[in-house]
């Protein structure tokens, strides 16, 4: 029952030709709503596309495909420079500069990399966590942080062959 009826949802969205729409160099498929579609620009989090919406004055329930030319640029030009309270922003008080921004895309990546290297650079506690590929923010590491690696279990053909 829950198949079918996730298999229609899929074919309704492909009668309706989904389309992406192109918003600060993401794509976004047309059938997402603007609240939940802008979330998938990097940088841009649930409460901060919340914000944008109540902002601008645009209906979060809208969809991205009803979205004017003229609403798209909006938007792009608002994220690219909010006017929004510091504490929504996710680059405050930024290292080199000391000034509060809202970075987006690859400038976030980019920042980010360079916030790890100069960590590592300086030899501190979160920068030699970083090099011995261990949890930084203090989870345990008993068990949960180990993620992609290879399991040191041998199976029970190779342990009984030697």
């Amino acid at each position: 029952m829950i198949k079918e009826r996730k298999e229609e949802k899929k074919e309704q969205g492909k009668r309706e030709g989904e389309t992406l729409i192109r918003i600060l160099s993401t794509d976004i498929p047309s059938g997402k709503s603007v609240y939940a579609g802008l979330t998938r620009i990097k940088g841009v989090s649930w409460s901060f596309s919340n914000a944008v919406c109540n902002v601008l004055g645009i209906n979060k329930d809208k969809k991205i495909s009803d979205l004017t030319e003229k609403e798209r640029e909006k938007i792009s030009d608002f994220i690219k420079n909010p006017k929004l309270p510091v504490f929504t922003l996710n680059r405050r008080k930024d290292f080199a500069s000391g000034e509060d921004r809202h970075l987006i895309g690859s400038d976030l990546e980019l920042r980010k990399e360079f916030d790890i290297k100069r960590l590592k650079k300086i030899r501190s506690y979160r920068g030699l966590r970083h090099v011995l590929g261990l949890p930084v923010r203090g989870q345990r590491t008993k068990a949960h942080f180990r993620k992609h690696r290879a399991v040191g279990v041998v199976g029970k053909g190779k342990a009984g062959r030697k």
